[in-house]
């Protein structure tokens, strides 16, 4: 594994091009998203060899929830098992590593929350590595809550000024640090929403390969390329 300098302690990830990896494969979509799975548990583990702290990866966006119902009922069953899988549990407890869900329970079915939250509460006490799982998340959607939440408050005469940590505060994402990184695949050179707020200075990446195929030599390109990069943050 090759030394590299400067690595950020901040990953996310935008995993895409699972259906499309499955198309070109002609495998189905269910395929596809097992594959995505496996190999964000790959990544987990090699951005931990690299010593990054924390991953937040967008598992489902807000977007997403609105295609096809039995593509969904996948997805959501394909958390379900990854949630109730002994070895990930086994290995979140090896690495000390805390498991956090951010984004609109309300749009996830009941069961997946209560399997999700019995994982949350299971890794809490870690604090060396975080992997935060936007589920149900969207950029705009995030910030509007936050809104609503301070409108609320300032009726009520508790808010009379807000900076920037305390807008935080009433975000759906208030717990996920500000981003160093972002890695999206598959060639789509955009954030779609991704996290406005904590992305905002962060340098960005993008990979042609579709996220099945994303492989350690790929991450460590890209960590390479974020060493060289001088961050002025509008300095």
């Amino acid at each position: 594994m090759k030394k590299i300098e400067k690595v950020p302690e901040n990953i996310a990830l935008i995993p895409d091009g699972n259906r499309r990896w499955a198309r070109s494969h002609k495998l189905s979509f269910l395929q596809g998203y097992n594959k995505g799975v496996k190999k964000f548990i790959e990544f987990s583990e090699w951005c931990m060899q690299y010593g990054v702290k924390s991953i937040t990866v967008w598992a489902l966006s807000t977007e997403n929830i609105k295609r096809p119902k039995q593509e969904v009922e996948t997805l959501f069953n394909i958390y379900r098992r990854a949630a109730s899988d002994k070895n990930i549990i086994k290995r979140l407890h090896e690495t000390k590593t805390r498991f956090v869900v951010v984004g609109k329970k309300a749009l996830l079915p009941k069961d997946l929350i209560e399997k999700l939250k019995k994982v949350e509460e299971q890794t809490k006490k870690y604090k060396e590595r975080i992997i935060y799982m936007l589920l149900g998340y969207g950029g705009r959607d995030d910030i509007l809550y936050a809104v609503n939440q301070i409108a609320k408050e300032s009726k009520k005469g508790r808010i009379r000024e807000i900076d920037y940590d305390s807008f935080k505060r009433y975000m759906i994402s208030k717990d996920v640090p500000d981003i160093d990184f972002v890695i999206r695949t598959s060639g789509e050179e955009r954030l779609s929403g991704f996290m406005p707020w904590q992305a905002g200075y962060a340098e960005l990446y993008f990979c042609k390969k579709y996220w099945p195929e994303f492989e350690k030599k790929d991450l460590e390109k890209a960590l390479i390329e974020y060493s060289k990069r001088e961050r002025r943050f509008g300095r």
